[in-house]
């Protein structure tokens, strides 16, 4: 059967389970998106900005366990695709982004809407292709897809001059495995190294296991919490573990890290067997590597990529792996050789329930203004815990991560490596395509919102229904709580001086908006979003305290116990 480019494209995308393609059309890929109209395979989701695709594509992947599609034109189609690249990248996402390019023979001559995406996102992409021949489209897009969930997952980007789209070659689809002698990754533990981990743990007085993203991309939640059950040892999730470990479980002492919880931090500084899982040390977690160093401990660290260990802390026992399958032979191993004994670090909890008696998160409600904190708890308690929050960026995504407390993974959508403003309300767009029936909330700030607000166009097109809540504090609160902290409260640049009337806005896009400014009208506004509202968007402005700020708090260049535990600690 001979077809063009774009009926390849098209059919590949068909063939590898696409639902959904999240994108905007330009001139490079008008092939594509008239093949996209001959179809109906699968839909695509037609956002207001390159930026949102991509984010869209991003949290349909991280709330689906499937790899997300998006499609841009050439030159600042793809430009404007890169943050969301970026965003995806530093996070493991798997995702296919597919970008239009002039006609091959233009290529380097300036082109209108040319630009050189294969070397502007080489360095965050797992990996990119050009295709130059048409022949190669099938293949280069099923390895794309394979490279994206395979190993440690990443964006993978393929760039399609326009040419390619309308030259022609036969096609036959193929259902064989991809096989790239170059490109193997290791999913097996090995088992040498495993026994270690074994005897380490059997030994140890203090243990503590430490999760991170690594152990919801591996879908590995019922070993992670197999495992604990078996050992007894208190568990932190990082920012993007948050859900693979239940937060109401009595071994869990929270997040660590600079906003982490107190007891969290000091058990990760004062463990004698630490089991890193899916995790990767970094700054936000760990704070000062010497600091941290001081404590002797045994570290043992589970990962699929090598090079995250030992990267920022040398480790004893590195495994390299997929999370799941390591951790399905570790505990065969630990069961072999006898399990283990909770009660021998009877005191070791009774140390932890000593830091965790410190109340860290505890905070002063007030019956006058609207406290963050509390808007979140109640969005907990409204939705009973099991909602998909989707975050943007600064006081408001640490509340979230601190007060919402997530019992399943995938349910925290949020960008923590590289920690991107404006992509709540897009990821809310790809987790609705991806869950219809659920209950989505944003938690997002004044300042967030509005760097991707055009979205609330495509909420409308597309009968999209989360709930928006916005924590209104007038301020770039994160950077306020900085230059307070270490600027001498000179506020540069960080307070909003015009905000927009979000109510009329949102209503002008087709959706419900409420402004709340009372504390007695926080739980009632929540429940008429999710009760009344349930099919409608519904924007939510909560006027919240000004002076509100994240505690606990590690500065920068400290060390995890050297902690904020408040104002009083200024």
């Amino acid at each position: 059967m001979e077809l063009t480019g774009a009926e390849i494209l098209v059919r590949c995308l068909a063939d590898e389970g696409v639902e959904h393609v999240f994108g905007y059309p330009g001139g490079a890929v008008l092939y594509i998106y008239d093949e996209i109209y001959k179809q109906d395979r699968f839909q695509h989701i037609l956002v207001r900005h390159e930026q949102a695709a991509v984010h869209a594509a991003d949290a349909y992947s991280r709330s689906s366990k499937k790899v997300g599609v998006c499609l841009v034109t050439s030159g600042p189609g793809a430009t404007n695709a890169v943050t969301g690249i970026a965003t995806a990248y530093m996070d493991s996402v798997p995702m296919v982004i597919i970008s239009g390019q002039v006609p091959t023979a233009a290529i380097g001559e300036d082109a209108f809407q040319e630009c050189d995406t294969i070397g502007i996102t080489r360095p965050c992409v797992k990996h990119n292709f050009l295709v130059k021949d048409v022949k190669d489209l099938a293949e280069t897009l099923r390895r794309a897809f394979y490279i994206a969930r395979s190993g440690r997952p990443g964006p993978v980007l393929v760039d399609v001059p326009k040419d390619i789209t309308i030259a022609r070659c036969k096609y036959t689809p193929s259902d064989a495995p991809v096989v790239m002698r170059s490109y193997s990754p290791v999913t097996k533990g090995h088992q040498g190294q495993i026994k270690k981990a074994v005897q380490l743990l059997r030994s140890a007085e203090r243990p503590m296991i430490y999760t991170g993203g690594g152990v919801v991309l591996a879908n590995a939640e019922d070993e992670l919490r197999t495992l604990a059950a078996r050992v007894g040892a208190p568990v932190t999730s990082t920012l993007m573990g948050l859900g693979a470990f239940p937060a109401s479980n009595r071994l869990f002492v929270g997040m660590p890290g600079m906003h982490g919880t107190y007891e969290a931090n000091m058990a990760m500084q004062h463990c004698d067997v630490l089991i890193a899982i899916g995790a990767r040390f970094d700054d936000r977690v760990i704070g000062n590597p010497r600091h941290f160093a001081q404590n002797a401990r045994k570290i043992v660290h589970i990962d699929i990529d090598p090079s995250s260990i030992s990267k920022r802390v040398k480790v004893d026992v590195p495994i390299v792996g997929d999370v799941r399958e390591v951790l399905a032979d570790l505990i065969q191993q630990l069961d072999a050789a006898g399990g283990f004994e909770s009660a021998d670090i009877a005191p070791w909890w009774r140390q932890v329930e000593t830091w965790r008696g410190r109340e860290c998160l505890k905070f002063a409600d007030s019956t006058e203004v609207i406290k963050p904190q509390k808007v979140i708890e109640t969005l907990w308690e409204v939705t009973g815990g099991k909602a998909f929050v989707t975050s943007d960026v600064g006081q408001h995504q640490m509340w979230a991560a601190q007060y919402y407390r997530f019992d399943e993974p995938r349910r925290w959508i949020n960008s923590g490596g590289l920690g991107t403003m404006g992509v709540g309300l897009p990821y809310a767009m790809g987790v609705q395509m991806a869950n219809p029936d659920a209950d989505i909330a944003v938690i997002t700030g004044e300042g967030s919102i509005q760097m991707n607000i055009q979205e609330l166009s495509t909420c409308t097109q597309y009968h999209l229904t989360p709930k928006v809540l916005c924590l209104n504090n007038r301020y770039l609160g994160m950077v306020r709580q900085w230059q307070q902290i270490d600027y001498g409260s000179r506020y540069s640049e960080s307070y909003m001086d015009a905000l927009p009337d979000f109510v009329k806005l949102v209503e002008a896009y087709g959706h419900v908006g409420l402004r709340i400014d009372r504390p007695a009208d926080v739980e009632p506004a929540i429940r008429e979003a999710f009760g009344k509202h349930r099919k409608r968007l519904v924007f939510l402005d909560f006027i919240t305290d000004q002076s509100e700020n994240v505690w606990p708090m590690v500065k920068a260049g400290k060390g995890l116990t050297e902690m904020l535990l408040g104002s009083e600690d200024l």
